[in-house]
């Protein structure tokens, strides 16, 4: 009767483990990787435009 008892509470759990939101669904996932190229790009564009200035001044940032 223990080992009844035992496999239904695992059982309970484990259906409640599925039920709950454990992780991350694809589109959350296309959606952060959509904002990570984004922000490449707008790291690029910068780049570009700025240019030297910009390596210049990260330079004198750093001591370099």
């Amino acid at each position: 009767m223990k080992m009844i008892t035992r496999v239904l509470r695992i059982a309970r759990r484990g259906r409640a483990l599925l039920a709950a939101d454990a992780g991350m669904t694809t589109a959350e996932l296309l959606g952060n990787a959509a904002l990570g190229i984004a922000a490449l790009v707008a790291i690029w564009a910068v780049m570009q435009t700025l240019g030297l200035d910009v390596v210049t001044w990260i330079r004198g940032q750093l001591l370099v």
